[in-house]
């Protein structure tokens, strides 16, 4: 049996792919998604696809409670969590003067909040068994700030230094906690951006020195690679997947 993974908003988009780069490199995948009837696709395609075990649970990381279940689901069907990627996340692009208290709470629940939560409640467990890798998928709008994305890029420069924090207590138990910064990638958040401004959109694709948008393909191999054996001396790190847009 491979590693028992927990990949959250993993039902579509880079979630999706970086569960099946996990599943592809032998892991035990948990699908956990939002939406129930997505995750339990996924997972249905992994076993049968890379053979290994896998299960899709709907769960809504906003939600205490059922965190704590979802965890308990996924430690009874495939074992502890050993690796956790905190992928799930939302935006609403548009200019700060035109946002809402609404999506404030929204935004900062599910990319900040949420990565806390889940991180929280699998922690106890892997310092217990002395091994872990918490990934948080953070972005570059945390790092250098992104117009129409004000609040989200606050929420992913919270979760950049509650990762290097986290990293500097845990070390010493044997965890790792590293970021990935996706750059823009084809994904229905970048959509977002088409249908706000093509002009922008298009501006951004010929900014990257790679001259195209990323594809979820493009940034699950940072995340296999972070989950390895092999990273096990790389901890508190931020790493940008972004076709060189942004070199921090």
């Amino acid at each position: 049996m491979g590693r028992v993974t927990a990949v959250t908003g993993s039902g579509r988009g880079i979630g999706h792919a970086i569960a099946a780069g996990l599943a592809a490199a032998g892991h035990d995948v948990a699908v956990l998604d939002i939406d129930g009837d997505a995750a339990a696709k996924v997972a249905s395609g992994l076993v049968e696809q890379h053979g290994v075990r896998a299960v899709g649970l709907a769960v809504d990381i906003t939600d205490p409670a059922g965190v704590a279940r979802a965890v308990e689901e996924v430690t009874a069907a495939l074992g502890p969590i050993e690796v956790l990627v905190n992928n799930a996340g939302v935006d609403v692009i548009k200019p700060f003067v035109d946002s809402t208290e609404e999506e404030w709470a929204r935004i900062v629940g599910v990319n900040l909040l949420g990565t806390i939560r889940v991180t929280r409640a699998v922690l106890d467990s892997m310092i217990e068994r002395r091994w872990g890798r918490i990934i948080n998928i953070a972005s570059d709008a945390g790092r250098v700030g992104s117009s129409g994305e004000v609040v989200y890029s606050g929420t992913k420069g919270g979760v950049i230094a509650f990762s290097k924090a986290l990293a500097r207590e845990v070390a010493r138990h044997g965890l790792t906690v590293n970021n990935v910064c996706p750059g823009p990638t084809d994904t229905a958040l970048l959509d977002q951006l088409a249908a706000l401004s093509q002009k922008l959109y298009d501006s951004m694709a010929k900014a990257v020195p790679m001259r195209r948008i990323g594809t979820p393909d493009d940034i699950a191999p940072a995340i296999v690679y972070l989950a390895s054996d092999g990273a096990g001396y790389v901890t508190g790190q931020t790493l940008s997947v972004s076709g060189g847009l942004t070199m921090a």
